[in-house]
């Protein structure tokens, strides 16, 4: 049977999506293709909630969307600052370091995130071109308060830069509101299609400066060899993911037709569900509560639980979660919660999980992580 995919992306991918996915591939020129393109692209726009934002969808992956927003705004002269939580925050550090970009990191441990405060003091004292900021990083499950980092942000002249790959379309992103210069992200995660993409929002201000550089050290990356592409997609650069374009237009097409705020409702009701279930049956949580996400949930196991083991079971009782990263391998499991997942589903994974539990000798009351989920969603 197919298995119920809970991993931190790729998220689950509906029929109508994989349907348009397996349509015959057409030619990257073809009118058809174009169409569905410059959808995405406009699409993509109101979920991001930018009126002038210039956007790029590009084949590749979240990592690429990182190297687009970092490698096409700073030159060697400029420093980035970069708040980071957790692996991914990290990496953008490391993408600066590959390419010879100064950079500071400030980190925060594991499970939390950079006070609002430490920036605004880094900003004070420090000489940045740019701050960029992981919206939740799936290693560790902290969702950063980035309307907080922007509104401290605004007047200082600093370029803005969110890692919206585990939020956008699941969590709140006002990119002209807030004052964002550039929100990236890829398609797998809330947009719930599949891997494949790399998609960067900037906004007029960041491609002011991209104009204002005389190179970027990338050829591929360089959004201003894209930009024709984006305005008129009947030209040629080089060739796009045809059926993943297509398919994530239709992802699109789904985010709308639920209503975005209705969508960031729908995640916020089903990450309490999920976790009034998993505390039902004594679970706990490595995030620290003020920093979940809607997104996923990083899971402390109760002593006596083999990770492996429980993954394998969980597996075998139909749901794919993932194992916990670098400090947290072995102690935790992380478990999404987002894209075009389904109440029903979310009621599945909890009576599997049970199953789980049950199969490894586990004592707990019968149906009390669904009942508790079902107090949330039918309340």
């Amino acid at each position: 049977m197919d298995k119920l995919l809970l991993i931190p992306g790729p998220s689950p991918v509906v029929p109508r999506i994989l349907e348009t996915l397996a349509r015959p591939t057409v030619s990257h020129v073809a009118a058809e293709m174009a169409a569905d393109l410059s959808l995405a692209l406009e699409n993509l726009k109101k979920i991001v909630f930018s009126a002038a934002g210039e956007p790029f969808l590009i084949t590749g992956a979240g990592t690429l969307s990182m190297e687009v927003a970092l490698l096409n705004l700073v030159s060697r002269d400029d420093r980035v600052l970069v708040l980071s939580q957790g692996y991914f925050g990290d990496r953008m550090g490391q993408i600066c370091e590959s390419f010879g970009v100064p950079f500071d990191i400030l980190r925060s441990p594991w499970g939390s995130v950079v006070p609002p405060e430490d920036l605004a003091r880094a900003v004070r004292t420090g000489s940045y071109a740019l701050v960029a900021v992981t919206h939740v990083d799936t290693s560790t499950g902290a969702c950063a308060p980035v309307k907080d980092y922007a509104e401290i942000l605004k007047g200082t002249g600093l370029l803005y830069v969110v890692d919206g790959v585990c939020a956008t379309g699941g969590i709140e992103e006002r990119m002209d509101d807030w004052g964002i210069d550039v929100v990236l992200t890829a398609a797998q995660k809330c947009f719930g299609a599949p891997p494949g993409l790399a998609i960067d929002v900037f906004s007029e201000r960041a491609m002011a400066k991209r104009r204002r550089l005389p190179a970027v050290p990338a050829y591929y990356a360089d959004i201003l060899r894209w930009l024709p592409i984006m305005k008129e997609p009947m030209k040629y650069f080089s060739t796009p993911g045809v059926n993943e374009m297509r398919a994530f237009a239709e992802a699109t097409k789904i985010i709308l037709e639920e209503g975005i705020e209705a969508r960031f409702t729908r995640h916020a009701l089903y990450a309490e569900a999920v976790r009034a279930g998993l505390e039902a049956l004594g679970f706990s949580f490595f995030t620290r509560k003020d920093c979940w996400a809607d997104t996923l949930s990083v899971v402390r196991y109760p002593d006596g639980i083999d990770d492996k083991a429980f993954r394998a079971a969980y597996f075998e009782n139909g749901c794919v979660v993932a194992g916990g990263l670098a400090e947290t391998a072995g102690k935790v499991f992380r478990m999404g919660h987002m894209g075009n997942l389904t109440a029903g589903q979310v009621l599945f994974a909890l009576e599997a999980l049970e199953r789980t539990l049950a199969s490894q000798g586990r004592t707990f009351e019968r149906e009390a992580s669904v009942r508790a989920a079902e107090r949330i969603l039918n309340p």
